[in-house]
């Protein structure tokens, strides 16, 4: 009996498996199968837009599309059948446009000519409207090839603005492992706006969903979605772009011209420029060499990757660190011109030095000796933490790729960066702005506008951008008065260490010169080494921050002029020339320049 009831069991278990797997079959599995029998009938065409032209704030064009032609090639033609006609494809391809080889040709429809490949082969990517209109009728006659049209980034100022705006190149496999989408476009951005406002400016692919038969013939459109363009306006006015571009020739550097209130960056600068036309359909080897070995470095953006010593513009964070910390705003220190400090002499860069000296007066003649003593009473600690309310040391949050933070150093990022302690001399040398202290020309754009106006922006490109932030600065409106009163004592009162050099602005003006070493100078020299006895590449980097007008602060302009000495003489009159050039613009009104 017990056997009976087993095999019962087991008879009934076994259809039980059954009548599961049935279902899972019949009903389970109906919406996979169902979606792969839409894959056999029904086929996804994907229609790129063109890419999103770029402006500047007026309206004018920035990157557009030229517009061109694509040649496409049926696959499947290397059989004996249609081998030859294949053939005489690559040669009359050849024969009008010399640019393209035949065994080139070859080599790329054989790279794209899978058995499962259904789609035409791309042969020629982009050939200008012009060059091959008078061809068109000889290669449309041919029923294997089909002409499409096609685009090819354009920057119609050529080098002016280079960095910021970016450039295009043709999409990579590396482009389409992170985004298989990528593969339905021509191009994608590869630095600048064009890198960073990529997906915006790439647009909304168009889909059209066609049904086809088992020989992939054709039947009807199930639907049809066209592709939507983006395009994109930016901040810039390329008319001061394009006169801050004369200005500073064949200097290596930086200029920022940035709106103190809302970070809208009016021009933005890194020197030297190049084309970005030339990599847009691919760079060639020479063009690529003569980028890399310029000394010059004009491959990176400057405003925003270019790392530096900040020198003398650190001074105003400096001295509010100071009266942040309980030194007096009253305080004086008599320079001499040096302080001994272990077994080393700290010199100021005035080797008879200033006096007697106070805030303003320290900041306006930009007197080493002053911020060394003051540093020695407070300690790196603190100065990093002052310097911090400015986010030195943090992303600006600019939309550009690869933005660096710089470093604002303190003893724990000395101990858990090099395993040493932190040593007097180095606060000593971190208050000018030297030492381990580096920082980017955005950043010292964005502290020059927090001075001005008592809080920090996001500096971007983006006309309109919304994700904006606005941060008061935490630091009492007495102290940052004292320092803005340096500022403007720099640029207008007697001693000031720019006075002469911006004398000639139109709008009245606030500013700090920077002079930052690249080489130290050695202890056996009696007096400081003056930078035109220095060979060129060991001469200090010359800053030059400002805003303007001093009363009422609009704009700020910030100057890097890589190994050109002192501030003033390198920057002084570029940074006059930009404002007198902005109220020509209208950017200030004529009854309020003060």
């Amino acid at each position: 009996m017990n056997r009976v009831w087993i095999v019962i069991y087991f008879a009934i278990a076994i259809s039980v498996l059954i009548l599961i797997r049935v279902f899972t079959l019949s009903i389970g599995k109906n919406e996979y199968y169902e979606k792969l029998s839409d894959n056999n009938y029904l086929k996804r065409e994907y229609t790129a837009p063109p890419r999103g032209a770029i402006t500047d704030r007026n309206g004018e064009y920035l990157a557009i599309n030229n517009i061109g032609f694509r040649i496409t090639v049926k696959p499947h033609l290397r059989s004996p059948d249609t081998i030859d006609d294949l053939h005489n494809i690559f040669k009359m391809i050849e024969k009008y446009f010399p640019q393209y080889s035949f065994k080139d040709l070859e080599k790329k429809y054989e790279k794209e000519d899978g058995i499962y490949n259904h789609e035409d082969i791309v042969l020629v990517e982009h050939i200008p409207y012009d060059d091959f209109f008078k061809y068109y009728p000889i290669f449309n006659s041919n029923d294997y090839i089909e002409i499409k049209p096609s685009t090819s980034r354009f920057y119609p100022y050529g080098s002016i603005g280079a960095h910021f705006l970016g450039y295009t190149g043709r999409v990579s496999i590396p482009d389409i492992d992170k985004d298989e989408n990528q593969k339905h476009f021509e191009s994608i951005g590869k630095s600048g706006i064009e890198k960073y406002y990529n997906h915006w400016l790439q647009g909304t692919l168009g889909v059209k969903t066609i049904k086809v038969n088992s020989v992939y013939k054709i039947v009807g459109v199930a639907s049809d979605t066209p592709p939507l363009a983006h395009d994109i306006q930016t901040t810039v006015d390329i008319r001061l772009q394009q006169y801050i571009h004369e200005q500073f020739g064949d200097q290596a550097g930086a200029v920022i011209v940035m709106d103190v209130q809302n970070g809208e960056i009016l021009a933005g600068g890194s020197f030297p420029e190049f084309d970005n036309n030339i990599f847009v359909n691919g760079v060639s080897h020479e063009n690529w060499q003569k980028i890399m070995n310029d000394f010059n470095h004009p491959f990176p953006n400057k405003m925003v990757n270019g790392k530096y010593p900040p020198g003398s513009v650190i001074k105003m964070g400096t001295a509010l660190s100071l009266l942040e910390n309980g030194v007096s705003p009253d305080t004086t220190v008599y320079c001499t011109g040096s302080m001994p400090l272990g077994n080393r002499n700290f010199r100021c860069w005035k080797s008879e030095g200033h006096g007697e000296v106070n805030f303003v007066k320290a900041i306006r003649e930009s007197c080493d000796d002053f911020f060394y003593k003051g540093s020695l009473k407070i300690g790196v600690d603190a100065i990093h933490d002052t310097l911090a309310k400015f986010e030195f040391g943090e992303l600006t949050g600019i939309d550009q790729p690869n933005e660096s933070k710089g470093v604002n150093p303190n003893k724990l990022w000395k101990q858990t960066t090099y395993k040493q302690p932190w040593y007097q001399g180095e606060t000593v040398v971190s208050s000018i702005g030297q030492g381990f202290l580096n920082v980017t020309p955005i950043q010292v754009a964005r502290y020059t506008a927090a001075l001005a106006t008592g809080k920090l922006v996001t500096p971007h490109f983006l006309k309109n951008k919304k994700d904006l932030t606005e941060k008061p600065i935490a630091i009492s409106g007495g102290y940052l008065a004292i320092a803005r009163q340096g500022m403007y004592e720099v640029t207008n009162g007697g001693g000031g260490t720019a006075t002469g050099s911006v004398a000639h602005s139109k709008i009245t003006i606030a500013g700090k010169t920077g002079t930052a070493q690249v080489v130290g100078i050695p202890q056996s020299e009696k007096k400081r080494m003056q930078e035109h006895e220095m060979e060129y590449y060991q001469r200090s980097h010359a800053w030059l921050t400002t805003y303007g007008p001093y009363k009422n602060p609009k704009y700020s302009v910030t100057i890097l002029v890589e190994h050109g000495g002192h501030g003033a003489s390198a920057a002084g009159d570029i940074t006059a020339n930009i404002y007198n050039k902005m109220l020509e613009l209208g950017y200030f009104d004529q009854n309020s320049t003060k």
